[in-house]
């Protein structure tokens, strides 16, 4: 199954290329869903028979049957605290919410028999850190409650008598167990080489920031990309000197995209038919392609290992490292990442780091007590 999940700057019109890319795919005779939390796509748009099933993500619907079922498996200890019991109709959906809701959306959709899935994401930065947070949760959930103690359940009622404290319940074990298997299969989806993200824009001076930002981040969390689509791009032909002149300025603003863009016209209206989306379907393309982290040994030069880390679209004033035990805690922007050591760098101190040319170079030096001694 091939997945593109579509995102960009707010009012960019990332749903309308969304539901675009999934009519073309739909026409070809593939089997497409369509992932999307807009309620007001226009009627018109998936009319005839040769379109694209539509599923729209109900957060309200989702928060309020995942805290239902929470309170019903955790009903005994709710009843032993005197807890009142909340109903469905009174429970009013938390921010946040939506992210969960189309992840499991996301989930729900990678078990089914499509040939694609457009996933109509939220807007940037928010969809950069939607896609991070399955590998996130399962980091979190694993160091809460590590899976390798479940050995222990028979020895639960007398480790708790020794220790005077009660032990986890089975039910939180088997809660989050089923949590990890369910965020795994997000994030294997999210990691296929077969998806990738395609990031919508408007070219003007603030999309040039937001498409920054959001390169930085997906490299960050090693996401595919493929190249930026440009969004209502105006004729440069028009005799209108107003319009000229804005066909000009976006003109300038897309030549700072680099040869790796796509341009999509604009109507001069919205999109109000099959036939009007027709015409906005993105051509297809390849991811771009993305260097892979390497360790450079300069041992017999530096003394050094260097470890090279893509990160294209971030600055210095943005970026951070943190070394903590097994892991580099790396943040470029707005996003942060744990990334685990490659196991020679583990056995190595970090001297220093500089970013180059979109790569950051991690210099690490060898401990002499932990790297193994030649004669």
């Amino acid at each position: 199954m091939r997945t593109v999940l579509v995102t960009g700057p707010g009012g960019a019109g990332r749903t309308t290329v969304a539901a675009a890319t999934a009519l073309g795919g739909a026409r070809r005779g593939q089997r497409v869903l369509l992932l999307t939390g807009d309620r007001a796509l226009p009627d018109g748009w998936f009319a005839g028979e040769d379109g694209p099933v539509v599923r729209r993500v109900d957060s309200g619907a989702h928060f309020r049957a995942e805290i239902l079922a929470l309170q019903e498996r955790a009903a005994p200890a709710l009843g032993l605290l005197g807890a009142t019991p909340l109903a469905g109709e009174e429970l009013t959906e938390l921010p946040g919410s939506d992210r969960f809701a189309l992840l499991s959306a996301l989930r729900e959709a990678a078990a089914g028999e499509w040939d694609l899935l457009v996933a109509d994401l939220p807007p940037l930065p928010d969809a950069v850190a939607l896609l991070a947070l399955p590998e996130q949760l399962r980091r979190y959930l694993r160091r809460l409650l590590p899976p390798e103690r479940q050995a222990a359940r028979a020895l639960r009622p007398m480790l708790a008598q020794l220790a005077g404290v009660p032990m986890p319940a089975e039910w939180l074990y088997e809660a989050a167990a089923r949590r990890d298997a369910e965020l795994g299969a997000v994030q294997a989806l999210i990691e296929d080489p077969a998806t990738t993200v395609r990031l919508v824009a408007e070219p003007g001076p603030a999309a040039a920031e937001a498409l920054r930002t959001a390169r930085a981040g997906l490299a960050l969390h090693r996401v595919a990309q493929e190249p930026v689509v440009a969004n209502r791009v105006l004729p440069t032909t028009s005799p209108d000197p107003w319009l000229s002149a804005v066909a000009a300025q976006q003109q300038a603003h897309l030549k700072a995209l680099g040869e790796a863009h796509h341009e999509l016209p604009h109507l001069g209206r919205d999109p109000r038919t099959a036939d009007d989306l027709a015409l906005l379907e993105p051509p297809a393309a390849a991811p771009l392609p993305a260097p892979d982290r390497t360790v450079e040994d300069r041992r017999a030069t530096d003394g050094v290992l260097v470890w090279h880390i893509p990160l294209p679209g971030a600055t210095k004033a943005e970026l951070g490292l943190v070394r903590r035990g097994d892991e580099l805690v790396l943040t470029a922007g707005p996003f942060r990442r744990a990334v685990p050591l490659p196991s020679a760098l583990r056995r190595c101190t970090v001297s220093g780091a500089a970013l180059e040319d979109g790569v950051l170079r991690v210099r690490c030096t060898p401990d002499p007590d932990l790297w193994p001694r030649t004669r």
